[in-house]
């Protein structure tokens, strides 16, 4: 495109990812082959409406809505065990799904998780609403099936794999099988799901096609070398303190090597780490039940010390819904089984203890079988790249805050954190790529970009300025950043000043909590700006949000919805409904945990 010529609108409906693969395809073409494309582009919008394509074909529709990676990587297999067993089959993002296919789709499987207090990951977010209202078609012809990701120590667990399940089956759809909920530790629920509902949705297909006749829809990907189930063992270039002396809690940015590992990111993805329980939390906890840490333990054909279970394979330092339950039946606890009872009091229960922290209030006797039973498996922790690889090569940043507090009169330590702010320079992580599709620049360099990122949230926004400086990108980027004290915790300060020199940053706004005597958030800020946010938004600029879900995610939600009403003109309902629509579009993009 000629640099004086204006950029051309996409239509409603030609989301960014789409208008992404049509700028690939056209990369590089000569005028004639994009003449050609012109040419025929006009010729199909010229012929009659024809029925989607979708209904033409008889085939398996693989849907997720993840938010940490999980649902995304259960589908994912799911899609491939389908392809091995010689189905047809699509695997689709909620967030990139056409809804307007659901009235043709005959195969459908569903993988959806719960966040927070029973409401969709952000990428799901659209496609439950459309489901929900209205205009949901009615499915007889649809047979379905659905896998609830969740974690029963929320009351609403699993809340969106039954809406969606009840939902479906409302509109007349056929289950293939019953719906399906995993807790935290996904295999024992996932793998006979897969295995049922593949065998059910080839005794389906026998009366449509027959099964050896179809070819696979795509070609499945090759997994890298390199992944969850086999990190690489990133070697450590550098783990320093970007903290003051005097700062209320350590934050590490961290620097580490993928070369040779074949891994690949890219701006909005998280990294992936396995880590070890501190070894002074092992011993404390066998010490508090009185246990051999040298008893060797059995558990899934899986057989090894009593210790080496607690340092690699089981969670210390989360304290879970089964674990309570487990306690108060040991414990003979009427005051847990009250808890359980409680959704408040088991909030706080949760937010507030360690598993060490119960079991030493309710004492009981323990086995060693019993207790790696009662915990739950260890799970790998997902941190926000904090660089761009255009900018660092085969490297990868993380800024990383270490939990280290007291309660119940004992120390605490974060497991994953801990860990690696104790590695050093001469040792290893193990690590992962984890895609986040959700969380993702927008594709027109020309686009502006709003961030909103306190503490350790800023960690993939220094990634966007860096990406965006490396591409050239011509829209704005703005940053609003925010934390306990500018002296003490103003994270990557120098950057960003340099940044705001050479015109890689064009804002930065910043909110310093406990620099005076009113505390002052990121969203006291967006309210200041509301005006100039406004106009940004109305502009085209894409929005992004990374931190806590818990509080700050919704203090910046609505904010955002305010400003919206207020400089925009709308009814609060109105207001919410544009944000949804940006949530879906890909415009409004949250990466919180």
């Amino acid at each position: 495109m000629n640099a004086t010529q204006p950029a051309l609108a996409a239509p409603p409906g030609l989301g960014e990812e789409r208008q992404a693969l049509l700028r690939q395809l056209v990369d590089g073409l000569e005028p004639a082959q994009l003449y050609w494309i012109a040419a025929y582009a006009a010729q199909q919008a010229s012929q009659p409406a024809a029925r989607p394509a979708a209904a033409s074909v008889t085939r398996l529709t693989v849907l997720y809505g993840s938010q940490t990676g999980n649902a995304r990587r259960v589908a994912e297999r799911f899609a491939a065990e389908a392809e091995a067993a010689g189905l047809p089959v699509r695997l689709v993002r909620a967030g990139a799904y056409a809804t307007r296919e659901l009235a043709s789709e005959r195969y459908l499987a569903v993988v959806v998780s719960t966040q927070g207090e029973g409401e969709p990951p952000d990428d799901a977010r659209g496609f439950v609403e459309f489901l929900a209202s209205r205009r949901a078609p009615k499915l007889p012809n649809l047979h379905y099936t659905v896998l609830g990701l969740g974690d029963s120590s929320y009351p609403q667990f699993n809340a969106m794999g039954r809406a969606v399940d009840a939902r479906l089956a409302e509109l007349g759809a056929h289950r293939l099988a019953p719906l399906a909920e995993a807790d935290v530790d996904i295999e024992p629920v996932a793998v006979p799901w897969t295995e049922g509902a593949l065998a059910r949705v080839r005794d389906r297909f026998a009366h449509d096609v027959p099964v050896a006749s179809v070819t696979p829809l795509r070609v499945a990907a090759t997994r890298p070398q390199f992944h969850r189930d086999r990190p690489f063992p990133a070697p450590v270039l550098a783990n320093q303190r970007i903290v003051s002396r005097h700062a209320g809690r350590d934050v590490r940015h961290v620097e580490l090597s993928l070369e040779g590992s074949g891994l690949r990111y890219a701006p909005g993805d998280a990294l992936g780490v396995w880590h070890r329980n501190p070894a002074s939390l092992v011993e404390a906890l066998l010490a508090a039940l009185a246990l051999d840490g040298d008893a060797l333990v059995t558990l899934g054909g899986k057989a090894q010390p009593l210790r080496e279970w607690l340092a690699r394979d089981r969670e210390l330092t989360r304290l879970s819904r089964p674990l309570v339950q487990a306690v108060a039946e040991r414990a003979s606890s009427t005051a847990l089984r009250a808890t359980l009872e409680d959704s408040g009091a088991m909030k706080a229960l949760l937010a507030d203890h360690q598993p060490i922290d119960l079991l030493r209030a309710h004492p009981a006797d323990w086995d060693a079988a019993a207790l790696v039973a009662a915990l739950r498996p260890l799970t790998p922790r997902l941190y926000s790249i904090a660089s761009s690889p255009g900018a660092v090569g085969e490297e990868v940043h993380l800024t990383v805050a270490v939990v280290d507090y007291h309660a119940h009169g004992e120390p605490h330590l974060g497991a994953a954190s801990r860990w690696i702010a104790d590695v050093g320079e001469d040792a290893t992580l193990d690590v992962f790529i984890e895609p986040n599709e959700r969380f993702r620049l927008p594709a027109d360099g020309n686009r502006d970009v709003i961030m909103i990122g306190p503490g350790t949230g800023v960690a993939p926004f220094r990634a966007f300025v860096q990406e965006r400086q490396q591409a050239g990108a011509a829209g704005r980027n703005w940053l609003v950043f925010g934390n306990r004290h500018a002296a003490d915790d103003f994270l990557y300060q120098l950057e960003w000043q340099q940044a705001l020199k050479d015109g890689a940053l064009h804002r930065l706004d910043v909110a310093f909590s406990r620099d005076q005597a009113e505390k002052r958030y990121v969203q006291h800020v967006l309210r200041e700006r509301g005006a100039e946010l406004y106009d940004w938004l109305a502009g085209g600029a894409h929005l992004y949000v990374c931190g806590d879900a818990a509080q700050m995610a919704r203090d910046v939600h609505a904010a955002l919805a305010e400003i919206v009403a207020t400089y925009g003109g709308k009814t609060p309902e109105a207001a919410q409904a544009l944000l949804s629509e940006w949530l879906q579009d890909g415009r409004y993009a949250r990466d919180v945990y």
